[in-house]
Formats: structure tokens, sequence, C-alpha cells
């Protein structure tokens, strides 16, 4: 692609192709037949892409639309739902009725910690545990223990956690239905109901019980057939395969993203301009940081509380927060999103940053 276009939509998505949160998204943007550009990330630290955007934030994956950068999968979704509301060229993916089922979705699966869980169930001849630098880069995730231990410690109980897990998804699709909202296609609900994101001990650690996390477990982790199979959860598996029939048929009729050369991506980022005009500070905000404020943001659900972004309030509702930061060069003001769950914001003392 020419370094002088704009990416399509002003999107560029930064991620890797192993991580189960960005295939989430990635589904998402080929259901709604979403343009847009990529700029493929490393699976471990640095990414020197973000850093040059001032992004200090260590999961994957971030979305920047215009100079605006979305961090974490939730948000990412909260704001393409915004952009683009259903119309011929982009099929609607949701109803009403079918947010309120897909948020309830969202939430048990915050509370039961499925992704969490899962990671603890990963069989020990994975490729990644040979890997010595992915094994430092992910240590952060397991206290004090190394990857290796920490998921031998853990893998019993895990796999106790993801067995009630896929109970809970049998049961729902028991009934007969072909999908979670039991209507005649399928929706943003079966999506945060499956899995495929954020990377693997690097994205939003408490996932949804969507069809993207259970993919995600039975392709990538190989679960002990004695206790996952098509014989003892056969509706599980027939809603996975018929979830992946839909996303190859979305596949084939979506855009193809354009991929961005990291150079070219920031390039891109920084000379946009900002996509999210709704600016505010909601002074009955329980937290009482008034806008202009210096914070600092971070996650608080697992091994990224050391990644802090700090930067200026423009933006806090119950759902979002947003802080004005310098790109790496100091040229440049970018705006940093995140969801106000499991992210938290802490007022710096004094005016430095």
């Amino acid at each position: 692609m020419s370094t002088t276009r704009a990416p399509p939509n002003n999107i560029v998505y930064f991620h890797y192709h192993a991580s189960p949160y960005a295939r989430r998204v990635a589904w998402y943007l080929a259901f709604r037949r979403i343009a847009y550009a990529e700029c493929i990330q490393p699976p471990i630290m640095p990414r020197p892409d973000l850093a040059a955007l001032g992004v200090h934030y260590r999961r994957t994956p971030t979305m920047a639309i215009g100079r605006d950068v979305y961090l974490d999968s939730r948000a990412i979704i909260a704001r393409l739902e915004q952009l683009f509301p259903p119309s011929t060229e982009h099929p609607a993916f949701s109803t009403a009725e079918m947010m309120g089922l897909a948020k309830l979705l969202e939430k048990f699966v915050v509370d039961a910690s499925l992704f969490v869980h899962a990671t603890t169930i990963m069989p020990p001849d994975l490729p990644v545990f040979k890997d010595e630098k992915f094994l430092k880069d992910r240590a952060g995730f397991f206290g004090g223990k190394g990857m290796k231990e920490g998921i031998k410690e853990r893998r019993g109980a895990g796999l106790v956690h993801v067995r009630q897990c896929f109970d809970v998804v049998e049961n729902l699709v028991g009934d007969g239905r072909e999908w979670v909202g039991g209507g005649d296609r399928v929706t943003l609900a079966d999506l945060e109901g499956k899995e495929s994101g954020e990377e693997c001990f690097d994205g939003d650690a408490y996932s949804r019980v969507g069809v993207w996390c259970i993919d995600w477990i039975l392709r990538d982790l190989s679960p002990p057939k004695e206790y996952f199979s098509e014989e003892i959860y056969p509706k599980t598996y027939a809603w996975r395969a018929r979830f992946m029939a839909e996303l190859e048929g979305a596949k084939s009729q979506a855009p193809k993203p354009v991929r961005l050369q990291g150079p070219d991506a920031v390039k891109a980022v920084l000379n946009a301009d900002f996509s999210n005009k709704r600016i505010e500070v909601d002074a009955a905000d329980p937290i009482h940081i008034a806008a202009g404020t210096n914070v600092e943001l971070y996650p608080t659900d697992s091994g990224g509380q050391m990644h802090r972004d700090r930067g200026r309030l423009i933006k806090l509702t119950k759902d979002e927060v947003a802080i004005a930061v310098q790109s790496q060069d100091g040229s440049t003001e970018v705006h940093i999103h995140a969801p106000r769950w499991n992210f938290k914001i802490a007022e710096l003392s004094g005016s430095k940053l």
C-alpha cells in the first residue's frame, strides 16, 4: 500500500495471528464487512510500533481509528458498533435484545474466568514451552513462578473450571437452538459466547464464554479427550461448527485487510485526525478526577500492571476512559481509550507525566 494513502476507514489494527483475542476482533470485522489495515506485531515485548505512538500498554490487540487508539477488544468492538451502524454495506451483527445477552455472557466469563483457567490447561509439549524468550516475557502472569511451573501447578484445578464452563455452554444450547440468542442467524451473542484475541496471557485476561474462547481451547490447547470431546459436549461442538461455517462465508464476502509495515502504520496514525470528538469527563463519577488531571492508566486483571500509560484525562464515562499522550518523538498528541472494567485510573502527584 502506498504510504500516501490513508488506511481503509482510517483503521489500523495492531495484532498477531496466534492471539485468540485478535481473532475475536478479526472475526467481528469479517461479519460486519468493515475494511481495515493491519500491522502485525511480535508476540512478545518490545513492540516498537505501538511505542512510537506513545502507547505503553503491553497487550494485543489494539486498534487505531484515526489518532484514537483503543485498548482491549471490548473497547474496540464497542467503538466499531458505534461507528458502523447496520446497513447494506455493513450487515447487522446484533440487535438490542442480543446486545443484552452478549453483555450477560461477557460478565459471566469475566466472573468465571474461563480464559484464565484455560491458560492453565495448556499441554506441556506446546512449542511455546521451548521458547525461552516467550517464557520470560509471560513470567509476570504467574506471580513468582515461571510459566511452566505455574501451569503445572494449576492444571488440575484449571481443567475442573473449564469443564464447568463447557457444561454451561452445553446447557445453553442444549434446548435445540442453533444460535445462542435463539434466532435464525448468528449474532454478536454467539461471538461473545466462542473462543479464538488479546494474546495468550496478554489479552483481556478475563474472557467471555463466546465461541471464540471455546474454539481456541479446542483448536489450540488440545484438551484431554477424556474430559472434552464431541461425545461429551455434542451441542457445544455442533454450535462451534455452525459458527465456523458462517465465519468462512463472512470472510469470503469481507474486504481483505491491507497489510502495513510498522513505519507506514505509525505514519498513517500520526497523520490522521481524531475520530472520536465526543470528549467529556463526568464530574459526578465516583472516582472524582477532574478533566485535565494527569493520570496513569493500566489493566488490573493480569500481568500488565507494570506497563502503564500516563497522560491528561480527557474522557471519563461509566464505560470508557481516555487520556491524551504524546507520540514517542513528542511531535503529536494521541488519544488512548480503554474500558472502565478492570482498568485502573490513578491521579499522578504533581504536574509531571
